[in-house]
């Protein structure tokens, strides 16, 4: 009897206990844009299983902040762990009007790369006919027309290779010209950021299968706004037509597609730790104490937009400081100001420069302007009280001069106007496409009139032009940045100049360019400067006439100003000040006119004074 085995085989479902990876696509549809940097928002839909899911985010920025990455929309899952990440393997795909560009350009270089051929050709063609013009041989006679012929031949052959390549190097010129203009194009378009694309792994723990719409949160760098103002004037007797524009840039390596933007004038990347002041002991100096300046409140709003820079340096007294060195920082890239302070730098990549001269406080200004003006301090080498500025913050919302109606269709291309404790956002109307490239994208957010009180300024010792200025009062409700402004005056462009809104008095001065029409002189008065000696002191007598003429057929209303010294040694005096019919501060030296100027008329106005001081020394006049 044989026994049989039956093998029964039982098929049971394999389960693996792991996470549930998945590659989530998501979108861009809000930024909040800083004066430096940016709040990115995206969205994503998602199918998760029950259990611990691993989800990816990809194809994101390789600049994200990983300490600002916030995701909710979560319902009853929990976060287990956040992880950003650079996938180096992932590439950033190029836009259409980029690949466009580029696969134009490789039809240009093919395109010249055969005219270059072409002309080599040529040019060995023009030797082989150079090298062989010897005709017939000592043993083999040949005829005159056999002459005539060759040489007819070698003649029309050299002119033809000549024209062709005459012709053929002017439509070389216009091919080269055509692929300079298509690689700018494309480093215009070109974020030049790393192609590696970020991504962020998020591992979530849900109960049950369920289905989430999610929101991702996070910060990035390189990308930012910057003011730009528009100040419009038909004459003295208008008020001023200010128009408050945004310039949004952003180079994260990722565009953002017909997303909302609200521009905030806050920045995320300021030191908010609050100065703590502790108790200051005295010692005695040897001649290595510094004076240390206190944290400047505000800073330049960086414009990547700048190229070239130039202004005036001075010192203290405001005279100007020949041979400072001015550095764009991280860079070899400098300029030395001239013997009237001035200078020009071209920007390569810096975002700040650096001024230093022996002698004086270095400093380092953001580039926020094509015009920077600076003074310097001198660097005291003897114990001076540090001064220290505080922090002030406002507590309280300030009002929109709009009412609540008028906010909610604050103007054609802002939406509202949300002001909070620290900053003001500016929600705009219609979506935007900003690419990740160096185009900068214009965005209005006001304009408004402002009444204006005009006057002529002159400060003949420091500059012998007349400056045209408007003072604004109530300025404080529009929420300015400081920033470059473009000027327009009487229907033509005058130049640019700075708005300086955080400035702590109650108007605002802004130039308005000088006026030709309006000429001032100051020279040392004839006769009159004397130097005598009494007993062991020097004595110099100093004064100066200052002229004024006014060309234009109205009057204006001008103020000048000049300065007296002032002495800070007990050695140093002076006497005998004529300052005539000028407002006088005898703490500054400052003296000011006030004048009614009529058309076609001049004036003058003259001051002088006496200098005392020991003949064995020296000091600057």
């Amino acid at each position: 009897m044989k026994t049989f085995t039956f093998n029964i085989f039982i098929i049971l479902p394999i389960i693996f206990f792991g996470n549930n990876e998945k590659r989530v696509t998501s979108t861009i549809h809000e930024a909040t844009v800083y004066v430096s940097g940016a709040t990115i928002q995206r969205t994503a839909i998602t199918n998760l299983l029950p259990g611990v899911n691993e989800i990816i985010f990809f194809d994101l920025s390789n600049k994200i902040d990983e300490n600002s990455i916030q995701i909710s929309g979560l319902k009853n899952a929990s976060i287990l762990s956040i992880n950003y990440g650079i996938n180096y393997l992932e590439k950033k795909k190029d836009s259409k009007e980029l690949d466009a560009l580029e696969n134009r350009l490789e039809l240009l270089l093919l395109r010249q790369n055969k005219l270059e051929n072409l002309l080599s050709g040529l040019n060995q063609e023009k030797k082989v006919l150079e090298n062989n013009q010897k005709i017939g041989s000592e043993q083999v006679a040949i005829s005159l027309d056999k002459v005539k012929q060759i040489s007819t031949y070698y003649r029309e052959r050299l002119v033809a290779i000549q024209n062709e390549t005459y012709a053929i190097t002017l439509n070389k010129n216009e091919l080269q010209d055509e692929i300079i203009d298509t690689s700018n194009q494309i480093d215009r378009l070109s974020d030049h950021t790393k192609e590696e694309r970020g991504e962020i792994k998020v591992k979530i723990d849900v109960p049950a299968a369920t289905n989430l719409s999610l929101k991702l949160k996070y910060n990035v760098t390189d990308a930012g706004w910057f003011p730009l103002y528009d100040i419009k004037s038909k004459s003295t007797d208008t008020p001023l037509l200010i128009t408050y524009k945004a310039n949004v840039y952003q180079k994260t390596g990722t565009d953002w597609n017909n997303i909302k933007v609200i521009l905030s004038t806050g920045d995320p990347n300021t030191n908010n730790s609050k100065p703590d002041l502790t108790t200051r002991y005295l010692n005695f100096n040897y001649g290595n104490y510094i004076k240390r300046k206190a944290t400047n409140r505000y800073s330049s709003t960086y414009n990547p937009n700048i190229e070239t820079v130039s202004g005036i340096v001075t010192d203290d007294e405001g005279l100007p400081l020949p041979g400072v060195n001015v550095v764009e920082k991280g860079t070899n890239n400098g300029a030395v100001t001239d013997f009237d302070g001035k200078y020009t730098i071209n920007i390569i990549q810096g975002k700040q420069l650096v001024f230093s001269y022996i002698g004086f406080a270095t400093e380092e200004i953001t580039i926020g302007s094509s015009i920077v003006n600076i003074n310097l301090e001198t660097n005291a080498s003897e114990l001076e009280e540090v001064v220290i500025a505080g922090y002030a913050t406002s507590s309280r919302y300030r009002k929109s001069s709009k009412s609540k109606q008028q906010k909610e269709t604050y103007n054609l291309t802002v939406a509202s106007k949300e002001e909070g404790i620290t900053n003001t956002r500016f929600v705009i109307k219609r979506r935007y496409t900003i690419k990740s490239n160096t185009d900068i994208t214009t965005l209005e957010i006001d304009n408004f009139d402002m009444n204006a009180r005009y006057n002529y300024y002159a400060a003949p010792e420091l500059n012998e032009n007349v400056f045209l200025t408007a003072k604004l009062g109530n300025w404080e409700q529009f929420d300015l940045l400081a920033g470059e402004a473009n000027i327009y005056f009487e229907g033509s462009y005058a130049g640019k100049t700075n708005i300086d809104p955080q400035a702590i008095t109650d108007s605002l001065t802004i130039s308005l360019g000088t006026d030709p029409n309006i000429v001032v002189k100051r020279k040392p008065l004839k006769n009159f400067k004397r130097k005598s000696f009494y007993g062991s002191n020097r004595i110099v007598d100093l004064g100066y006439s200052i002229q004024l003429k006014n060309n234009k057929q109205n009057t204006i209303h001008l103020i000048l100003e000049d300065r007296i010294p002032i002495s800070q040694n007990k050695e140093i005096k002076v006497d005998t000040i004529e300052t005539n019919d000028a407002e006088y501060n005898s703490k500054t030296g400052i003296m000011t006119w006030k004048v009614a100027l009529q058309p076609t008329t001049q004036l003058k106005k003259q001051f002088s004074y006496q200098l005392k001081y020991p003949k064995n020394k020296k000091i600057n006049l």
